[in-house]
């Protein structure tokens, strides 16, 4: 198995290299010092499996969720499996939806890894399966929230967005409903816990 990690943190990449060159399934282990590198290395060397981290630092502008959606768009086939600390139930989706084949907690144990990541090479996802279910929000109602985290008052949101107060409180309560909360604070809290909003 060949596995190409992307991730900033020079320190994790150089432990995870030694800890996966342990394993005799693990053929190859390289990890990229620039996002240009990526295209020309999936070409030449065809990792068996791509490990993006979410936060990727000064590697990239973008997220590693963008990032591997436009990986994806260029080669299709290729397992990308999102390794990271950001472990909320809101990435774990969104990396299901764009066609992610697993979401690791960085965390993990070496061998349980290994395994998992065995389990995709030969086929299989692993998204932990999180008991937390929250209606997705509308990207409208991401903005209102972001916004409603940065201390905006309804009226100013409103003025942002282009739309009367009466809309702005038609989507907090929407939000509200969504998230199960009763109170801006409630909401935003909730909003950050679940991966909605950065963590202030």
């Amino acid at each position: 198995m060949r596995v190409l990690l992307v991730d900033d943190h020079a320190l994790f990449s150089q432990s995870l290299a030694i800890v996966l060159s342990d394993f005799p399934s693990v053929e190859q282990f390289s990890n990229v010092k620039s996002i240009d590198e990526i295209g020309p290395i999936i070409e030449r060397d065809k990792p068996d499996i791509l490990l993006i981290d979410i936060n990727l630092g000064k590697l990239a502008e973008e997220d590693g969720l963008l990032l591997a959606q436009s990986l994806l768009q260029k080669y299709p086939n290729q397992k990308i499996v999102v390794l990271s600390g950001y472990d909320l139930p809101v990435y774990r989706k969104e990396a299901e939806k764009l066609g992610a084949k697993g979401f690791i907690n960085k965390d993990i144990e070496p061998e349980e890894l290994l395994h998992i990541l065995e389990r995709i090479n030969n086929g299989s996802t692993y998204f932990e399966k999180d008991e937390t279910y929250i209606e997705e929000l509308t990207e409208t109602e991401k903005q209102v929230l972001r916004m409603l985290a940065s201390s905006m008052k309804r009226k100013e949101i409103a003025e942002h967005l282009f739309m009367s107060e009466r809309t702005v409180s038609n989507h907090l309560q929407h939000i509200f409903e969504k998230l199960e909360v009763s109170s801006a604070v409630e909401a935003v809290t909730k909003a950050i816990q679940l991966g909605y909003i950065p963590p202030l």
